[in-house]
């Protein structure tokens, strides 16, 4: 299956990928609606995008309440279903990653849904820093979110980190 890859050295923070995003998704311009967000590392000046990782347990689709996250078929991709969301905002405190967004204007919950397979931050970008590309699982920020993955399932075990 096709996921983004992110590659932060390449990144330049010119944040055409968030333009891309949001006009893609809002049809406006509105970097603060877009659902790929770059990362300043101040202190080390550099930058890093970061997304949906499309993750195979999909937090955001367990802790639905009324099951308006489900995969797209064509691209694997998790999507809200916009007709069955109610708003609740539950994915978005379920996402461990932080890439799920409640929208004020809808009172709907949004994420990236890979743009149907042809994603505009990937065409957006001058530096390559986004690939769309045949992968296993995402493997930037693999080591970041395997220890998240694994303080997740000490606590439910009933351990404390």
């Amino acid at each position: 299956m096709k996921q983004l890859r992110i590659i932060p050295d390449k990144c330049t923070s010119c944040l055409q990928c968030e333009l891309a995003c949001s006009f893609v998704q809002t049809g406006t311009f509105q970097p603060s609606r877009s659902l790929i967000r770059v990362y300043v590392f101040d202190e080390q000046a550099s930058y890093a995008p970061y997304t949906c990782f499309q993750c195979s347990e999909a937090w955001c689709m367990t802790a639905c309440p009324v099951n308006a996250i489900a995969i797209d078929p064509a691209t694997g991709a998790k999507v809200v279903m916009d007709n069955v969301c109610v708003g609740c905002a539950v994915c978005t405190i379920a996402c461990p990653y932080g890439t799920v967004f409640y929208n004020p204007d809808t009172h709907k919950a949004v994420k990236c849904d890979l743009c149907g397979g042809d994603p505009a931050c990937v065409k957006a970008c001058p530096t390559d820093a986004i690939e769309y590309v045949e992968m296993e699982q995402p493997d930037w920020l693999a080591s970041w979110a395997q220890r998240v993955d694994e303080r997740f399932h000490t606590m439910q075990e009933g351990g404390h980190q």
